[in-house]
């Protein structure tokens, strides 16, 4: 059965616009590897934080949305993309039908 999640990612807001890019192509990448297809990607721009970050007063917000059958597949994800150094935060969660 076929599930859908959202991963809701900050990037660092340091980054110029060929570095964010290929981040953003990085994950998306992860998610098909991982057996997932992306649906939807949302860019929010550029947001200041409520609080500094890691010494950082703003990043850059995008919602992907991506469905997969495999439920190994955000586990996968959660793990790749925590160790990739241009990210400041993300939290993957499941959608109800």
């Amino acid at each position: 059965m076929t599930s859908t999640y959202e991963l809701a990612l900050v990037l660092n807001g340091k980054l110029e616009d060929d570095a964010r890019a290929e981040a953003l192509e990085k994950v998306q990448n992860y998610i098909t590897r991982f057996g997932g297809s992306v649906v939807n990607v949302d860019d929010w721009g550029k947001k200041r934080f409520a609080y500094d970050i890691n010494k950082q007063k703003e990043g850059f917000y995008y919602f992907i949305k991506f469905q997969s059958e495999d439920n190994n597949c955000p586990n996968e994800l959660e793990a790749n993309v925590r160790i990739m150094e241009p990210v400041v935060r993300y939290l993957v969660v499941k959608q109800d039908a």
